[in-house]
């Protein structure tokens, strides 16, 4: 049973009055019962703690259940221990006053005498040390004993046997080491100082419980346990006076004083953050608003949206390298939804993949050398390419349209066809030399980046540093010093010497240093309070020349100016901050959500598109968040005492101001495109002469990046 702060800890009893049909609460790994929903919790926050001590190992900083485990493996470990040696091992322990340590050391130089039927050891043999196992002891005499060994090659399989004399069998390492003897003594006992066995293991191997001669009145029996006798009254007056002395200087109160009437330690108060579903409401906690639903007005099936996701951000991040220009997550979910086989960016897409294929992918480029294809891909044999891909990867779920897209209906294919197929011409692009080259690229971008901030940060400190001495030392040869301000041989002291309801101001004369002092310190000397006229004549004294020629008053110190300074290196180290996670994010490797909620769903956030994505547990629902007030709401709404909403909280608060530009400009340009089409349709009724449709940008997109070679 595990140790709570190196106790012994009770579990709780099952509920007297428990109902059949009662919904109780119930621990997984103790087996423990709770009515009430908060008992049951508070234990529960205990058991995760790392306040427990595996029993049989020593080893602290444990969580109950990971204690547990630690008790389990070395019980097994133990049990290992030989039964020849067992009695012997046992012998030493009783009784010991030994420390654990050397307890464990006398055990193991007595075992390593022992020779018994099964240890494994090594024989001298012509000159060297050979590997051997006793298989028999035989007994010659009274005081002569010789063993029948086998001789073990390195796959311990026996190749000969011989007999040998003690003497020339020799134990290259000890047998246990003294980790698991230590764990053996812990095991077999239930007291230290003197150590104790369990009396039903002392009494299967004929041991004695008979208290030793050396220990009679030190120690003795009651209730079937070894106690230790009381402490002579001097010892005992001692021993009470420094426990109340330590009280008295503030000292830690031992942990027996927090235990309960039946005996067991007061459960320790709740520590946040703690797992969101363990979460229940409190009186003190602030006014959660509700959760605003996510929108869900999708063109796709709800099931591909994670699959459109993953295209379109690889596409853009990556745009540079595949030379295809960027697009709104718009355009590619109206492309994808389109029934038109040819729509530009489409065609585009799958061109600017295949290309790298082609450099780079020997298995695709081979099949394209082998059919005899155009160089150039055009909106006439793309599905040619397309074609051959589907033939190579060879999926039957995807083969199947095969049929279709070589006719030229390829807008007549499902939309969670074409994302797989894109999905997979995306991994298959992953996998390219130039591709990971580019990775490569972006790592050592990332990294010098990262060491150019640190470095600006070490010298930020290091010149804020300097600074600071810098002004202390000019503060000091100035004349500030502790509060007064030394001018030549005088001083104003600015301090009000309360005398009931008077206030006195003192001038204080200071010669100079090693003039009319022979032991060169400077001499202090109280004066005659002055009047009021003579401190205002001083305080105008005292004013200081800045460096445009005008006057300071001691009010604008430096310690004034250094603010300002201050301010305004906060003000740059912002920037530079705000600098650094913009290129971070530019040269970006794999996209992370920013959190999870109490229930585990994602919320992922695109810098290149305005909207929150939330995700299910089970990544077959999608919502999606597109205001600065659903934003608001939702992060009113995260319990910070949970651990994933208080990770997702503070992501948000992180990029807040950055999500939130984003969410205006995307809610703009929605605006604009929905005037655009109700404009549209107006001059449709009135046979006027209809602009451009802007749903329809996916027809007229055209690659910018792309040179034709």
């Amino acid at each position: 049973m595990p140790l709570l702060r190196r106790k012994p800890f009770s579990l709780a009893e099952p509920p007297e009055d428990l109902k059949p049909d009662e919904p109780v609460y119930q621990i997984r790994f103790t087996k423990e019962i709770f009515q009430d929903y908060h008992d049951y919790l508070k234990r529960l926050n205990l058991y995760r703690q790392r306040v427990w001590m595996c029993k049989v190992t020593g080893k602290t900083g444990l969580t109950y259940e990971e204690a547990l485990v630690s008790e389990q493996l070395a019980t097994e470990k133990v049990q290992q221990f030989p039964k020849e040696l067992m009695t012997i091992a046992l012998r030493i322990i009783q009784y010991s006053m030994l420390p654990l340590k050397d307890l464990a050391d006398s055990i193991g130089e007595k075992l390593q005498e022992q020779l018994f039927v099964g240890a494994e050891l090594h024989w001298k043999k012509d000159d060297g040390v050979h590997p051997c196992k006793i298989l028999k002891v035989i007994q010659k005499g009274v005081d002569t004993v010789s063993y029948e060994v086998a001789w073990l090659d390195k796959n311990k399989n026996i190749r000969e046997q011989a007999e040998v004399s003690a003497e020339d069998l020799v134990h290259k390492k000890p047998l246990f080491s003294r980790n698991i003897l230590k764990s053996f003594i812990r095991e077999s006992t239930y007291r230290n100082a003197p150590w104790v066995l369990h009396d039903e293991l002392a009494k299967n191997h004929g041991i004695s419980t008979d208290i030793p001669e050396e220990l009679r009145g030190r120690v003795f029996y009651k209730d079937g346990l070894l106690v230790c006798s009381k402490k002579r009254k001097h010892e005992e007056s001692r021993e009470d006076t420094d426990t109340c002395k330590k009280k008295l200087d503030g000292a830690q109160v031992d942990d027996s004083v927090q235990e309960k009437e039946n005996g067991q330690p007061k459960d320790a108060a709740i520590k946040y953050p703690i797992d969101d579903l363990l979460v229940i409401p409190s009186p003190d906690d602030p006014v959660f608003t509700d959760r605003p639903s996510p929108a869900k007005s999708f063109n796709i099936p709800m099931s591909c949206v994670g699959e459109l996701l993953m295209v379109w951000d690889f596409l853009s991040s990556f745009g540079r390298l595949l030379q295809l220009s960027p697009y709104s997550l718009e355009d590619f979910e109206i492309a994808i939804c389109h029934k038109d086989s040819n729509v530009a960016l489409v065609v585009e897409s799958h061109a600017a993949l295949f290309r790298l294929l082609i450099k780079d992918d020997d298995e695709y480029s081979l099949a394209v050398k082998n059919r005899k294809l155009k160089s150039k891909i055009t909106t006439n044999n793309w599905t040619e390419y397309l074609c051959h891909f589907l033939e190579m990867i060879n999926i039957p779920e995807l083969w199947q349209h095969k049929t279709t897209i070589k006719r030229g209906h390829y807008g007549l294919v499902d939309a969670s066809a074409k994302l797989r197929i894109l999905g997979e011409l995306v991994n298959r692009a992953l996998e390219t030399a130039i591709f990971r080259g580019k990775l490569d690229e972006i790592i050592e971008q990332r990294q010098a980046l990262g060491a150019t901030r640190r470095g600006e940060a070490l010298e930020n400190g290091r010149r804020r540093r300097e600074e600071k001495e810098r002004l202390k030392a000019e503060s000091e040869s100035n004349g500030f010093v502790d509060g007064y301000h030394l001018n030549g041989e005088n001083v104003l002291a600015n301090n009000s010497i309360q005398n009931g309801d008077v206030g006195e101001k003192r001038i204080i004369e200071i010669e100079p240093s090693g003039q009319n002092d022979p032991l060169g310190r400077s001499g202090i000397k109280h004066l005659n309070s002055a009047p009021k006229k003579t401190l205002k004549k001083l305080n105008s004294e005292l004013k200081e020349p800045t460096e445009n020629g005008k006057e300071l008053s001691r009010k604008e110190s430096p310690k004034q100016l250094k603010a300002d300074k201050d301010s305004s290196e906060k003000n740059s180290d912002e920037q530079r901050k705000e600098y650094f996670e913009r290129e971070m994010e530019k040269r970006f490797i794999r996209r992370s959500p920013l959190g999870k909620d109490r229930d585990y769903n994602n919320y992922w956030w695109f810098c290149r598109y305005g909207r929150i994505f939330v995700e299910s547990c089970d990544s077959k629902k999608w919502g999606y968040y597109s205001s600065k007030e659903e934003l608001d709401a939702l992060m009113s709404s995260l319990n910070c005492k949970g651990e994933r909403e208080r990770v997702l909280r503070k992501q948000l608060e992180k990029y807040y101001s950055t999500i939130c530009s984003e969410l205006q400009k995307t809610s703009k340009d929605l605006m604009h495109r929905f005037v655009d089409e109700s404009v549209l349709r107006r001059s449709t009724r009135v046979r006027a002469q209809p602009g451009q449709n802007p749903s329809d940008a996916c027809l007229r997109y055209k690659n910018k990046y792309h040179k034709e070679e």
